[in-house]
């Protein structure tokens, strides 16, 4: 996206959940590694400022699981997981000297089987480097095959052919890449500097795939490549395994051979190792030679490029009858159940389970009690205080403080804010510390709700992202998305069709919102096949996820609203409207209360509103904001009062509702309801005139006020001292 007259910032988000599951330091720290390096890989060259990440963990698992029928190889324990794939993530930014600025973590208990990894990266790049725009690029007919970096090694090989299957005893650990922080930073500044001299006129990273794809995506016009004269770090291995392997660190180039001589002086420099493999050409041909010369690949790069066949594959409405029930106590202790050779995903009535078609000898683990429900105490203080230490709403300080965000010196809006250190859901960083522009970034994630429509989780993730976007100060008109599907079971009917329903809630929202994907990325086989502790087989699948990442412009960083609450007095008011939507929500898997309306979007309205408040932040009247997200508005308030530690009094009766037929809970629908396109904001009163005419003919309304004494009243409701409270 265009950042200013002179630069451009791109962002990637990928998914790294295969290899995390078997080396989860290793896993994380290459995933990190490899999304940095499609940012160095963007156009000429572009610069990392920035890392990301979105982590989904199981709390524990429901007994124990294995690879081989022997019982032999275990799977990692889902507490080693998340500690290793956190120390992976930080090795990989903090060694590269990336600040890592924003994310956050899901617990369900359903991913024990195999983790989610999302890692981003947001790089900045000159809109022209040498009088020609930067994001164009391509190999010159008698270009020279350039690769630089680490060695070629059989670590990664057939790690694109891993991840797009399911775990299981056939998994080698030898897939998982082996990551050189280090070596990356030196490829990073080595790339750069080059780039500006002008010395190259196409890069690409080694990803999947290795040599086979960078070359082959790079080369469509014709090339030929001399395996021989790869830099290898293990002896005797196969022209196949070279050409694969997707050993990490490296880049390929396309280098004017009049260029090689002071190319490779730079990478000298900066020690940074050099081979030349090959040539571009226009033959039209893909050739591939082993020692002594000998042809192993000639095929034309025509049908390489386009001679796949597509697949095509059956959907089947996910019907209700399919939807999983959540009942208050749970009632399986070990999570299998028997699976019968009957329809796809089909609900099992006894006990709230998901039968699967399938080889009949297989159980099919699917934790619907993820994140269980629990029976309602009598106290609503008692009540709030649960919640706010719910997994999923709790605070992710010890996680963020392992990670350096204040290298670069471009953090803005920060990932812990206020005086009690709440993590925030969007970050502004100033990437031209010469500029008062900034970057904004922020995330949305569905899954619980697609359990019921992911038409509408896909909708959720795409307004949670923007207006955690917008509340930070994002520009509405200035905002690009990017989507991360991560599904299971991928050549299910009725999987197939929830993904398509995401597919096109993605779609229609893109366009009701204005704002265009810009990229991204589908895991498609979140899965474990393995063995229970009894020597049955069972298959474990991950809910089906959608990360959405926002990323914008603020004109003026100084504009950049934090989410905690500023002054006593300061008004508070609630902006959108609270639905009966509890459907799937934190508050329902907690209390198990009957409920399946999940949220749903209202774009144009939604995209009015978000017009007016940035024309607030213009105005400089808006102190302090926070999107409600999981938990709800009371969770949203609670969060801002503790980062700005000062307490509120609430009267909800003044809350904005809509129609809601079960009056006899509407507290717990007002305080927990997880409707969307709302914002919590707190004024100054010598501002609410200007505040209320910017807001005219929305939905609106000023529910309380900011108070010094340390504790959250909501009238006739509940009193909880915010000081024995933390998140």
């Amino acid at each position: 996206i265009i950042f200013d007259d002179d630069y451009l910032i791109v962002d990637k988000v990928e998914t790294h959940n295969s290899p995390s599951a078997l080396d989860p330091f290793g896993g994380a720290m290459t995933g990190v590694l490899g999304v940095n390096r499609d940012i160095v890989g963007f156009g000429k060259g572009a610069e990392p400022i920035m890392n990301t990440y979105y982590f989904c963990f199981a709390k524990e698992a429901k007994g124990k699981f294995y690879r081989d029928k022997e019982r032999t190889d275990e799977i990692l324990p889902p507490k080693y997981i998340m500690k290793e794939v956190i120390h992976g993530v930080n090795v990989a930014g903090n060694c590269s000297g990336i600040p890592t600025q924003l994310g956050s973590v899901y617990f369900d208990d359903r991913f024990c089987g195999k983790p989610l990894v999302f890692v981003g990266s947001v790089g900045i790049i000159p809109r022209s480097i040498n009088n020609v725009p930067s994001h164009i690029k391509g190999p010159k007919n008698g270009d020279k095959i350039v690769i630089i970096g680490g060695r070629v090694g059989r670590d990664g090989i057939h790690g694109a052919t891993f991840s797009s299957e399911a775990l299981s005893g056939n998994s080698p650990s030898t897939i998982v890449q082996i990551g050189d922080p280090i070596t990356q930073k030196k490829l990073s500044n080595a790339t750069l500097e080059a780039r500006d001299l002008g010395l190259y006129n196409a890069i690409t990273d080694n990803g999947a795939g290795g040599l086979s794809s960078s070359i082959g995506e790079m080369g469509k016009d014709g090339f030929e490549v001399d395996l021989s004269k790869v830099l290898l770090k293990n002896d005797g291995m196969a022209p196949w395994e070279i050409w694969i392997s997707e050993s990490q660190e490296r880049m390929t180039l396309a280098v004017p051979e009049e260029n090689l001589p002071m190319f490779k002086q730079i990478m000298k420099k900066h020690d940074v190792e050099v081979c030349v493999i090959g040539e571009f050409n226009e033959s039209g041909k893909a050739v591939v030679k082993c020692p002594k010369g000998k042809v192993i690949m000639d095929i034309e790069t025509e049908f390489l490029h386009d001679g796949n066949p597509k697949v095509h594959l059956q959907t089947k409405p996910w019907s209700k009858e399919s939807a999983v029930s959540f009942p208050v106590i749970p009632v399986l202790d070990t999570g299998i159940q028997q699976v019968k050779p009957a329809n796809i995903l089909r609900q099992n009535s006894s006990n709230g389970g998901i039968e699967c078609e399938m080889d009949s000898s297989v159980k099919h683990w699917n934790d619907t009690l993820c994140m269980s429900a629990t029976c309602m105490t009598s106290s609503q203080e008692t009540e709030l205080k649960e919640m706010l230490s719910r997994p999923n709403i709790c605070s992710k300080e010890f996680i963020v403080v392992q990670y350096d965000h204040e290298v670069q010196g471009s953090s803005v809006l920060k990932p812990l804010q206020g005086k009690g250190r709440v993590c925030s859901e969007a970050i502004v960083s100033r990437p031209i510390l010469s500029s008062n522009k900034g970057v904004v970034k922020s995330q949305g994630f569905g899954s619980s709700y697609g359990e019921i429509d992911t038409y509408h989780m896909a909708a959720c993730a795409i307004d949670t992202a923007i207006r955690n976007y917008v509340a930070a100060g994002g520009n509405i008109n200035h905002l690009a998305l990017l989507d991360n599907f991560c599904w299971c079971d991928a050549y299910n009917p009725e999987r197939l069709w929830q993904l398509k329903r995401a597919a096109e809630a993605c779609y229609d929202f893109a366009t009701a919102f204005k704002t265009p994907f810009i990229s991204g990325k589908d895991s498609m086989f979140n899965d474990f096949k393995g063995y229970d502790e009894n020597g049955e087989k069972v298959m474990i699948s991950a809910p089906p996820s959608l990360l959405i990442s926002a990323i914008g412009i603020i004109e003026n960083i100084e504009n950049a609203v934090s989410l905690d609450v500023k002054m006593p007095g300061d008004l508070i008011y609630v902006l959108g409207e609270t639905l009966d939507e509890l459907g799937r929500s934190e508050y329902q898997l907690y209390s198990g209360i009957d409920n399946n309306n999940v949220p749903k979007v209202d774009a144009k309205s939604a995209r009015k509103l978000y017009e007016r408040y940035n024309q607030a932040i213009k105005d400089g009247i808006i102190a302090s904001a926070i999107a409600p997200n999981l938990g709800g508005l009371v969770i949203a308030l609670a969060k801002s009062l503790i980062a700005g530690d000062l307490g509120a009094e609430i009267d909800l009766s003044l809350v904005p509702i809509g129609k809601i037929q079960n009056t006899d809970i509407i507290n717990k629908i007002i305080m927990f309801s997880e409707s969307q396109s709302r914002i919590l904001v707190t004024i100054a009163p010598q501002n609410q005139k200007r505040f209320e005419e910017l807001f005219e003919g929305a939905v609106y309304s000023c529910i309380g006020k900011v108070t010094e004494k340390k504790v959250l009243n909501i009238k006739d409701v509940l009193k909880v001292d915010l000081k024995d409270v933390a998140c």
